[in-house]
């Protein structure tokens, strides 16, 4: 999932400035299940402004939407029902949801709530963890499931280097090695000998590196 977390009220008060009639929009995916831009979310956002506003004697208001995804079209109609009247529309979103919504409203400033991090997995309650930088040539298939381009702190591609001890990475205590953990999955897979062959520098063309990326699925477009 995309996992991001909200940014600290000061700087949302800041970016909403005088802006007197919010549309706050949330997204029923990513954010609501790393409890950052659900409607729960989105409720509670919505409370904080509404104190602030009469703290500090203005007169605002703050609604509240959540669609089921932010980045597709079809849920984002949704929110052209709920948008006349309001001056700014503050998203609850990812990134991606965020410059959807700026793309389908484009008379209207959009604003961002949420620091959108990275693509994780749910650990454990309240823990999440980078799995996946969609570099866009995986290569789980070779070390055991497990991605030496997110989870090493080098993006090591052949062995771990000189910092790793005792199945800990240099960078803390608490972060495994990724690759302790790799030969430790190849090896009660059978597969080590994937590791006999070097492995070739990554070509990044294929990640962020590249530039803007897209993805066309002809057998899709109607």
């Amino acid at each position: 999932m995309i996992v991001g977390e909200r940014k600290p009220f000061e700087e949302i008060k800041a970016l909403l400035g005088d802006s007197a009639r919010v549309l706050l929009v949330g997204c029923g995916t990513c954010v609501k299940v790393c409890f950052t831009g659900g409607d729960k979310e989105v409720a509670v956002l919505a409370s904080q402004l509404r104190l602030a506003a009469a703290k500090a004697r203005k007169k605002k208001v703050f609604d509240e939407l959540t669609v089921e995804r932010q980045c597709e079209i079809e849920f984002v109609d949704e929110v052209a029902k709920a948008l006349p009247g309001h001056d700014v529309i503050m998203s609850m979103a990812c990134g991606a949801g965020a410059q959807m919504l700026a793309s389908r409203f484009p008379q209207v400033p959009v604003l961002p709530a949420v620091n959108t991090t990275f693509l994780g997995v749910l650990e454990r309650q309240g823990l999440f963890l980078e799995n996946c930088q969609g570099c866009g040539a995986c290569v789980l298939g070779t070390f055991g499931g497990i991605c030496p381009v997110s989870r090493c702190a080098k993006s090591l591609f052949n062995g771990p280097c000189g910092g790793s001890q005792g199945g800990k990475c240099e960078i803390g205590g608490d972060v495994p090695c990724a690759w302790a953990q790799i030969i430790e999955r190849l090896t009660k897979l059978g597969q080590l000998g994937n590791l006999k062959a070097a492995v070739a520098p990554k070509d990044w063309r294929s990640a962020r590196h590249g530039g803007p990326r897209k993805l066309v699925r002809e057998d899709n477009i109607l």
